[in-house]
């Protein structure tokens, strides 16, 4: 039995202890849950069901471990974590900059809507083949090829949040005098941040696909070219591994997004975390 206080009651201490172990055990059910059963279908299924094409999980671990425990970790992921990274960055600050300036100017707006419509309902994989023509076969196409999908959810998320500024925000800052930059960083930023971080959040997505379709085209290193490359040698196993990389680059960036993004926006989620409380 637990020691007990003079009034007969358990110490905080192990009644605390026992609710954060089962805190930790809540939290990793509902983050391993749906992927542990999801594993085991996909294993009982090639069991009872065997076909070259679906290896069974175990095969894709083992060739996972061969693959990419080796020199493609330098030859293909850190490279096309690289091209990622530059091309979504640049695709950031420009869609950035030039949403705030279309979102700030009603004339510029009404100008750049017609263009904008167009460039935004054209794939972006269809822009490959001619990206690949105007600027070679080398880093500085994959890099376009990512910067020609992801600027796009940041440029229109970024003008849809300038232009919703508050008027009454707007008309307090006109007061204090706050023009040119100092409106822009204390004002204007701050309002469509929301809206802007949305923008990144849907762009990130979009830039991992066209990472690997960028590498799929006349492509030596990349961990696009090297799927391709197992798929062309009936490498099965060593292809369902290609893929696994890729889903875990794109959770690894998604929860990295999502801690910066609680950064960044901690002020607006604790003003919506107020408005439930008195909701």
């Amino acid at each position: 039995m637990s020691p007990v206080d003079a009034a007969g009651k358990r110490p905080a201490g192990p009644l605390r202890r026992t609710g954060l172990l089962r805190r930790t055990a809540l939290r990793l059910l509902r983050v391993l849950g749906l992927p542990v059963l999801l594993i085991l279908g996909w294993w009982a299924y090639s069991v009872a069901e065997p076909t070259f094409y679906l290896p069974t999980p175990g095969r894709v671990a083992t060739a996972f471990t061969e693959v990419w425990f080796s020199d493609r970790i330098t030859e293909d992921v850190l490279p096309s974590v690289g091209r990622l990274l530059t091309g979504y960055a640049l695709a950031g600050l420009l869609g950035v900059g030039l949403g705030v300036a279309i979102g700030s100017s009603r004339t510029l707006r009404a100008a750049a809507e017609p263009v904008l419509e167009f460039f935004r309902a054209v794939p972006p994989p269809v822009l490959v083949p001619l990206i690949m023509l105007l600027a070679g076969l080398d880093t500085t196409m994959k890099v376009l090829v990512i910067v020609s999908g992801c600027v796009w959810p940041v440029l229109l998320n970024t003008v849809e949040g300038v232009r919703a500024v508050d008027e009454v925000l707007a008309d307090t800052g006109r007061c204090f005098g706050l023009r040119g930059p100092a409106r822009l960083r204390h004002l204007v930023l701050p309002a469509a941040s929301p809206q802007i971080m949305a923008g990144l959040r849907q762009a990130l997505s979009i830039g991992i696909i066209l990472m690997v379709i960028g590498e799929m085209f006349a492509s030596t290193s990349g961990i696009g070219h090297t799927v391709v490359l197992f798929q062309r040698g009936f490498a099965i196993p060593e292809m369902w591994s290609g893929i696994v990389v890729l889903g875990l680059l794109g959770f690894g960036l998604s929860l990295a997004f999502r801690a910066a993004e609680r950064r960044i926006l901690a002020w607006h989620l604790a003003r919506g975390e107020e408005r439930g409380r008195h909701a």
